[in-house]
């Protein structure tokens, strides 16, 4: 796999070139000190994944994001040293279609490396994706619907990848000050992240965004977002929880691994989506709870910057409706009135 660097202190580049040829498989294409010469370089010789920084004069790599994926499309990884201040510009990245982000490895006065493997195992989870894009995710179940169970509050799931940061604000901001349902969000966002993820969502939201913690219960009102590398589960007692298995699963946490918890131990009294992202997962687990009888919705393809989850959906037929971005919270609101209307 050919990697480019982009990257403007001369430390930072020198760790990202140790962690890249410490992988017999991985080479350096180029590297580049600022965005716009990334821009250029990537127009010139497309790698196969992109390390970008953020804050670099001349452009930052939120914005080198969007003209890359906009001219130049590429596998884009964030690789930044710290998020304090700055986490506004991860998340601007992630809704251009970078696919994850992760701190910067810090090369010690010794030498070492401090959170290379963390890099790798980021290079490795995007290299999967970019070559078995098409793959059945590791989650997959046998999707017969389970027995019934008692009702619940409504509840509304959605999971996302690629470019849903951005997708997740632009439906919670929509959604009204005051809402009769819970939310659970299954975003591909690393550990390190997800706590300004929850901050982020929260100045788009009229709503209370939290990182979903163990044992808590989705509530009316509140959003809960998976918070670890683990996967996020709803316990047949009602409660959030983490779980490792499937510890073979590539995305996590995955969307399918969650909306197959929630149709097993969750009446059919909500709203299922699933957003713009990279590979298939949430599309089985969308197809679950179909099945179960809750409203099911997608993205569709002109609105999402990778329209890899959704497809998924489509092809199952595990969407109920595929609409664009901006009508999913309309939808969203008219479901959980549908069900609120209807005996469980």
């Amino acid at each position: 796999m050919r990697i480019a660097i982009v990257n403007d202190l001369l430390m930072a580049v020198e760790a990202l070139r140790r962690v890249v040829r410490s992988h017999p498989d991985y080479t350096i294409a180029w590297v580049a000190r600022d965005g716009a010469e990334a821009v250029r370089k990537c127009a010139e010789d497309r790698p196969d994944m992109i390390l970008m920084d953020l804050i670099m004069p001349v452009m930052n790599g939120a914005e080198a994001t969007r003209h890359i994926m906009r001219d130049s499309p590429c596998p884009i990884l964030v690789v930044t040293a710290t998020v304090d201040g700055n986490i506004g510009l991860v998340f601007e990245a992630m809704g251009y279609g970078a696919l994850d982000a992760v701190n910067t490895p810090v090369l010690g006065t010794d030498g070492k490396l401090a959170g290379a493997q963390a890099l790798l195992r980021k290079i490795e989870i995007v290299g999967h994706l970019i070559n078995r894009p098409a793959s059945v995710s590791p989650a997959a179940t046998e999707l017969n619907a389970p027995p019934a169970v008692k009702p619940h509050l409504p509840l509304i799931v959605l999971g996302a990848s690629t470019g849903g940061p951005a997708a997740l604000a632009d439906i919670l901001s929509r959604f009204p000050k005051v809402i009769d349902a819970a939310v659970v969000i299954i975003q591909h966002v690393d550990k390190e992240f997800a706590s300004d993820l929850a901050v982020w969502l929260g100045t788009h939201c009229p709503l209370h965004v939290k990182v979903a913690t163990p044992g808590c219960r989705p509530e009316i009102g509140v959003v809960w977002l998976a918070g670890t590398n683990d996967h996020l589960v709803l316990t047949k007692h009602g409660t959030l929880e983490y779980r490792v298995e499937p510890a073979g699963c590539f995305y996590r946490p995955s969307a399918d691994v969650f909306f197959k918890s929630v149709a097993a131990h969750w009446s059919p009294n909500g709203v299922a989506v699933l957003l713009t992202g990279m590979g298939r997962d949430g599309g089985e687990g969308l197809l679950a709870l179909r099945r179960c009888g809750w409203h099911t919705l997608a993205q569709d393809e002109a609105t999402s910057v990778v329209y890899g989850m959704p497809r998924a959906a489509a092809e199952l037929g595990a969407a109920e409706r595929i609409l664009p971005l901006g009508a999913i919270a309309d939808a969203i609101m008219q479901g959980i009135e549908k069900k609120k209307t209807k005996p469980v």
